[in-house]
């Protein structure tokens, strides 16, 4: 009796303590089982207090499996699964190939997926921009779905303070020739409740066929930066000059085009001119690594310039530019920069510049999903792009354990239940498949390797010149 009664006295005290701390929400969500992850094949189980779910230090990776979806751009989504049956699911770059995940599984099979930090730093040299970056970026999102789930906490918990309990949306807009035609589009996003905006300003398309409109290199001629600055205003009439409102797709630009297009925009006051830079930027114009080029560029204008959605890490790609004062707006693609725990780094070193952050997405739901569980943690944050919006009827109904529809009135609510808060829909998965099988067993990648190799894994001579065959290979 006396050991019952000091019990609950000291948890009257812990309470007391995390109520002056402010940490009462943290008691209240642990008191009450949270709904967790079936086990396939098993009744359902229910997050508490004591985690029962899985023994966290005994927990480890058996598995990686994937699946591609067929949409406008290619969802690669894997899967890693646990000996202990939680499982968490990750999603490579859109356009990108779940190869550049599956030639990980040799680094992660085994490996408890808690370590986050450890596991990620084992396959970074694996990484790098473009979709190169998407194998990487899908392992970091499937770790932290495993973790959430295990620790009963949404993933935003894991990686900091909520700044956003919505995030605000964009839309990737289809251009049109016929500038009331394009200006009518943009009116039917602000109508479905969108109040951010981005179009794209393709010179060749828009302008190429106009006498006197562009160079013998399709870049625009003054008479052709009007044209386009036309477009502009066209969207400009519709939305509002106080809408938020940036532009993307000019054409393969210089330095003095990229200067001349950004100084012409400038009375339309874009919240940035993205990915500028085309021509000698050493890399793919979406991810340059010249910062002083866009150093140059940005002190020439005051139209904002914004982009690097192709980059990947903060050493990697972005800190130079941050650090040189040479971008106003960071525009990464979280499927390339290295998903959560990554891409929060890179937002928030550029926050200590004064730089906010918007966000590429042009994903399923789930890699949406992972990209808002990130910015609401980031509190320069600007808005997030969907380029699913046409066709969000079946795009929504992948996943469930959300609200739909997904993007209401222009914003997703970011999710308080476990891990990234939603699974997928297997039978529309199914419908969708760009080939055969649902999660299919991945044995032809149990002996791939990236690895360098090594002596210590391989049959060689010894330091005697005798020839060693290992255990592993007899």
């Amino acid at each position: 009796m006396r050991c019952e009664k000091r019990l609950s006295t000291r948890r009257a005290l812990l309470r007391q303590a995390a109520a002056a701390a402010g940490l009462g929400a943290i008691f209240k969500m642990t008191e009450e089982p949270a709904a967790g992850q079936p086990r396939r094949g098993r009744p359902p189980v229910r997050y508490g207090p004591i985690n029962k779910y899985s023994a966290p230090s005994d927990l480890r990776i058996t598995d990686m499996r994937a699946l591609t979806i067929a949409a406008n751009f290619d969802y690669p989504i894997i899967r890693l699964d646990t000996n202990q049956g939680v499982y968490g699911l990750g999603e490579v770059r859109d356009a990108g190939t779940r190869n550049s995940a599956l030639m990980l599984k040799q680094f992660v099979v085994g490996a408890n997926p808690l370590n986050i930090a450890e596991v990620l730093r084992t396959i970074r040299p694996y990484a790098w921009h473009g979709r190169q970056g998407g194998g990487y970026s899908a392992v970091d999102l499937a770790l932290h779905d495993i973790v959430g789930k295990v620790f009963g906490v949404p993933v935003w918990r894991l990686l900091g303070d909520k700044y956003h309990d919505r995030i605000r949306m964009y839309c990737d807009t289809v251009s049109s020739k016929d500038p009331k035609v394009y200006a009518g589009r943009m009116l039917a996003r602000k109508k479905a409740g969108y109040t951010f905006f981005k179009m794209d300003l393709q010179t060749m398309e828009l302008v190429g066929d106009k006498p006197g409109a562009v160079d013998y290199r399709g870049v625009a001629t003054p008479k052709g930066l009007q044209m386009l600055c036309d477009y502009i205003a066209a969207i400009r009439d519709v939305i509002g000059y106080d809408a938020p409102l940036s532009a993307d797709h000019f054409g393969r630009l210089d330095v003095h085009d990229s200067i001349n297009y950004a100084r012409a925009f400038e009375p339309y006051r874009l919240a940035w001119a993205e990915d500028l830079l085309q021509v000698g930027t050493l890399n793919r114009g979406d991810a340059p690594l010249n910062w002083r080029a866009y150093k140059q560029i940005k002190a020439s204008t005051t139209t904002p310039v914004g982009g690097f959605e192709s980059l990947f890490g903060l050493e990697e790609g972005f800190k130079p530019f941050i650090d040189n004062d040479a971008v106003g707006v960071i525009h990464p693609d979280p499927g390339t920069s290295g998903q959560c725990r990554e891409t929060k780094r890179i937002c928030d070193y550029a926050a200590q510049f004064g730089i906010p952050t918007a966000i590429h997405m042009a994903g399923s739901p789930l890699g949406t999903m992972g990209a808002v569980h990130t910015v609401a943690t980031v509190e320069n944050f600007l808005s997030m792009e969907c380029h699913a919006v046409d066709f969000m009827s079946w795009w929504q109904e992948l996943v469930t354990g959300v609200p739909k529809p997904f993007i209401n009135q222009g914003y997703i609510t970011v999710p308080d239940t476990p891990g990234l808060g939603i699974e997928l829909n297997e039978p529309v998965v199914k419908e969708h498949l760009r080939y055969p099988g649902y999660f299919e067993p991945t044995t032809d990648w149990d002996k791939a390797t990236a690895r360098p190799q090594g002596v210590a894994g391989y049959p060689h001579f010894n330091e005697h010149g005798e020839w060693v065959v290992t255990q592993s290979e007899r």
